[in-house]
């Protein structure tokens, strides 16, 4: 089993339970979406290593001797505004497809929240699955469950915020957690909406385009509806 320092990050999405109480089209459908939208999370941060998708949230690490000596705060919330922006652009052709059901006209409701740690993790495969163990990949988890109110943020742990000397782009807000098996803890929060570029301005899709979409999710989303396809389950908290 290896072990070493890693940046862990959450990407979840929030509101989605909400979401996916819908009658058996809408449901198809928003698991279509919400895919759709993990999907381009993911493929915003290339140098992140996907370990879970967990539900709604997706679960990264970055080993930390492949950070070539960028500081740790500016390239966690580098990657958050990626992934930000990704989600956003991503979610406004999902609103903007034809289909009238809840499951696509109800996508303008999610939003995308993170929570980030460093510390020491091992790293366990089972079956071809790689895991990464550890109390820290625990506490990260837990932070998931914490006291912030705005609906878009970056939350970085106590060791992650004093790991870098480098400035926070706007003002960080601290936060107690007591969080169940690890006791109490300190963490530092951003609101998204101080990042700077979190979602650029994103021309109309023509109707051409939003056909096309419309076509897309009923065709992605018939294998739902006839049962061949189970729905993700969240997982449960660590």
């Amino acid at each position: 089993m290896a072990s070493g320092r890693a940046l862990l990050l959450i990407a979840d999405i929030s509101g989605y339970t909400e979401y996916m109480r819908f009658h058996r089209m809408s449901l198809a459908h928003a698991e279509v979406n919400t895919a759709r939208l993990l999907e381009k999370v993911i493929d915003a941060v290339p140098e992140f290593d996907l370990i879970e998708i967990e539900g709604d949230a997706a679960f990264l690490s970055l080993q930390a001797d492949t950070m070539d000596g960028q500081a740790t705060i500016p390239l966690t919330l580098e990657a958050a505004t990626a992934m930000h922006r990704a989600f956003h652009l991503e979610r406004q052709y999902v609103v903007a497809n034809l289909c009238p059901c809840d499951g696509c006209t109800q996508a303008s409701n999610l939003k995308l929240k993170f929570v980030a740690h460093i510390g020491e993790v091992a790293t366990q495969t089972i079956r071809q699955q790689r895991k990464l163990v550890g109390i820290d990949v625990i506490l990260v988890h837990r932070m998931l469950k914490n006291p912030v109110q705005v609906p878009e943020y970056v939350l970085l742990s106590e060791e992650l915020y004093r790991s870098s000397d480098a400035p926070m782009p706007g003002p960080a807000h601290e936060v107690s957690q007591d969080l169940e098996g690890i006791g109490p803890v300190r963490a530092y929060f951003v609101d998204v909406a101080d990042l700077p570029d979190s979602v650029p301005a994103l021309p109309g899709p023509s109707a051409l385009e939003r056909v096309g979409r419309t076509l897309a999710v009923a065709g992605s989303g018939m294998p739902y509806m006839l049962g061949l396809r189970r729905r993700r389950r969240t997982a449960t908290a660590v």
